[in-house]
């Protein structure tokens, strides 16, 4: 992820939110730590899900689980700067999907996160809804 340039342009990216920073987000060495970075990474995951769902024309909740996430460390984030947090959908599967997301601080991006979402049935895996397929489709990163 960190090797595409996409990725560290914040205007490539169709969903954004500012979010406060707190001091209990830094480690000894006075930097965000690397659990706080994560903790950014799934509220914007959540913030957006949400956003989404309850876009003009409410639809029902998905269940879905987060099955992997991978995050590339690229900077050192500052406390009490805010942290703009980007979102964007990356490969839409039959039962699960990709969400590639960025933390920018003062305009450089210091951390990349992908995760992958699967769609929860009654017993496993189950086929993405068509209404949550065709929102997540208009979320591709740009560029």
């Amino acid at each position: 992820m960190r090797n595409d340039p996409r990725r560290r342009a914040m205007e490539a990216y169709p969903w954004t939110v500012t979010m406060e920073t707190r001091f209990a987000d830094m480690d000894v060495n006075r930097h965000l730590n690397n659990v706080a970075i994560t903790r950014f990474f799934e509220e914007a995951r959540i913030r957006f899900n949400w956003q989404m769902i309850a876009a003009a024309k409410p639809m029902p909740r998905p269940h879905y689980l987060v099955a992997h996430v991978s995050v590339d460390f690229l900077g050192e984030g500052a406390y009490p700067a805010p942290v703009t947090m980007t979102y964007a959908v990356g490969d839409i599967g039959r039962t699960s999907f990709r969400s590639l997301m960025g933390m920018f601080q003062d305009g450089a991006c210091i951390a990349l996160c992908d995760s992958v979402l699967v769609h929860r049935g009654e017993i496993g895996p189950a086929p993405l809804p068509a209404e949550l397929r065709t929102r997540l489709e208009a979320f591709p990163l740009r560029g």
